[in-house]
């Protein structure tokens, strides 16, 4: 699969970015904690390279908590690299990032603190401007790429926080690195094919976590676990048939991405640290 998902309005954020990480403090790059590497993305160490930058992974909790603490390991070794672990949703948790980023930073009493939170689509940039802010201030979603143009909340002890569109980098050329992307929702459905995704990710969890498939899907200890027939169970299961009984192996697929991309199969991650990690600072 060769994904090439590159709006027009992620290519005017990119020029945007460039112009507005210099009037910034500090900049925000939001990553999936499930896949920091497939969701970091590479233009952004060249855009942010002289100015203040913290990596948040989002999604702690649909994350494999073992792996995320090697993540957070990861990053502490690297040299000016600053991570935290949050929860989105979860004021406890975005507070205590926000002040966790504040004191990487020099602050001036005499003017507003600029901030910019960054990422690729649907990382939870929007959610976690709305939660610092105790209101839905900006749009949040599941299609990915709901936030289209920058907007600006102002939060308390004079910090600006700015949203901006996600951008993907123009062409996915890392086979792997777009199937994860796939799986986590960053990549629209018009531009994936959920039988394809399902294979890819199934295998993988066959491999790294088949107890959370056999507890989800109430599979039986002899169950030969493999991608295809897990696929047919879970479409007699769920009733996803056409006419004459045949599955209908799109609508299986489909349903499996989305309940592994909300966490329902359980806690997973799909990328572990490893010495080649393209992930720079």
């Amino acid at each position: 699969m060769n994904i090439q998902w590159f709006p027009g309005h992620m290519q005017g954020t990119e020029q945007f970015l460039e112009k507005a990480v210099l009037c910034s403090d500090l900049v925000l790059e939001i990553l999936d904690a499930r896949l920091p590497v497939s969701s970091s993305n590479p233009l952004l160490d060249t855009i942010c390279k002289n100015t203040a930058r913290i990596k948040i992974l989002n999604k702690k909790d649909l994350a494999d908590s073992n792996i995320t603490k090697l993540w957070l390991d990861y990053f502490k070794k690297l040299k000016n690299c600053s991570a935290i672990a949050i929860t989105g949703t979860n004021i406890s948790d975005v507070k205590k990032a926000l002040d966790f980023s504040l004191n990487k930073i020099k602050k001036s009493k005499s003017r507003r603190i600029r901030i910019i939170v960054v990422g690729i689509p649907n990382t939870g940039k929007s959610t976690i401007i709305n939660t610092l802010a105790g209101k839905k201030i900006a749009k949040t979603g599941n299609i990915p790429a709901i936030t289209k143009h920058q907007q600006r909340t102002e939060l308390k002890n004079k910090i600006d926080i700015y949203d901006t569109p996600g951008i993907l980098w123009p062409n996915l050329e890392d086979k792997d690195g777009a199937y994860r992307l796939a799986v986590s929702g960053a990549i629209s459905d018009a531009n994936i094919d959920y039988n394809d995704i399902f294979y890819f990710a199934s295998e993988f969890l066959i491999e790294k976590y088949p107890f959370l498939l056999k507890k989800r899907y109430k599979l039986c200890n002899n169950f030969i676990l493999d991608s295809t027939s897990l696929l047919k169970k879970i479409g007699l299961s769920r009733g996803c048939l056409k006419k004459g009984g045949i599955i209908d192996y799109q609508k299986v697929s489909k349903i499996f991405i989305k309940e592994l991309c909300s966490g329902k199969i359980g806690p997973i991650s799909f990328e572990t640290p490893v010495k080649e990690v393209r992930i720079q600072n």
